[in-house]
């Protein structure tokens, strides 16, 4: 894989609390520079100036996805409403932890009809803090709810982000129906490859350049 095309499968991620509005124009612009395929801000980003090619990812309920159902709706239907292209949602880590799936169900079938397709929106079950058969209960409970991706992490959790074991199961479960999205803790090429490797077909990246490096502006090889 060419450095170019794993570019177009980056989410470029700034949601840091501490972001300012320059930060943000810097995240832009960086996604732009670098070939990414989105920019993936918090809520309060918005509305913000995108160059023509740039999609715009914006996350919901995030990161302790201990939100109201209503609550996480109301904040993707606004999103969307700004101009998110990608809502990226957080579950009720808990619930999935206590095998209550019908309840992630639930939950992410409220999202997904606030923002319907063509929005896509990407659950991120938190893998890192789940065992095999929560994460793989919280898969199927995310296809069950309409969803285009299930995803790794936030990020945030002191638990860790994405890992190998978890993507490919992830995969196993989704298969074709679903895609998946690995963040967190994707520090290196190599982790990236790896992780596209194992089924990834969207990465979160908040240190794009570092990994991808400055040759991807140039059009890669």
């Amino acid at each position: 894989m060419s450095i170019a095309h794993l570019a177009r499968a980056v989410d470029h991620t700034l949601l840091k609390p501490e972001a300012t509005r320059g930060d943000i124009a810097a995240a832009v612009a960086e996604a732009a520079e670098l070939g990414a395929y989105s920019v993936c801000l918090s809520p309060s980003a918005l509305p913000v100036e995108l160059p023509e090619g740039l999609k715009l990812t914006v996350v919901c309920g995030f990161p302790s996805g201990r939100h109201h159902s209503e609550i996480k709706a109301a904040e993707a239907r606004l999103a969307v409403a700004q101009g998110a292209d990608e809502i990226d949602m957080v579950i009720d880590i808990a619930a999935a932890i206590d095998g209550r799936f019908d309840a992630i169900e639930a939950d992410i079938r409220a999202v997904r009809e606030a923002a319907p397709r063509p929005v896509v929106l990407k659950v991120i079950v938190e893998s890192a803090a789940l065992d095999d058969e929560a994460l793989v209960g919280a898969c199927r409970a995310a296809e069950a709810a309409g969803a285009d991706f299930v995803k790794t992490s936030t990020g945030f959790h002191p638990a860790g982000g994405a890992t190998l074991h978890a993507v490919e199961l992830m995969k196993r479960t989704v298969g074709d129906r679903l895609e998946v999205k690995a963040s967190g803790g994707i520090r290196t090429l190599a982790d990236a490859k790896a992780m596209v490797a194992a089924g990834a077909t969207r990465l979160g990246l908040s240190s794009t350049r570092a990994i991808l490096g400055d040759r991807v502006a140039v059009g890669g090889y």
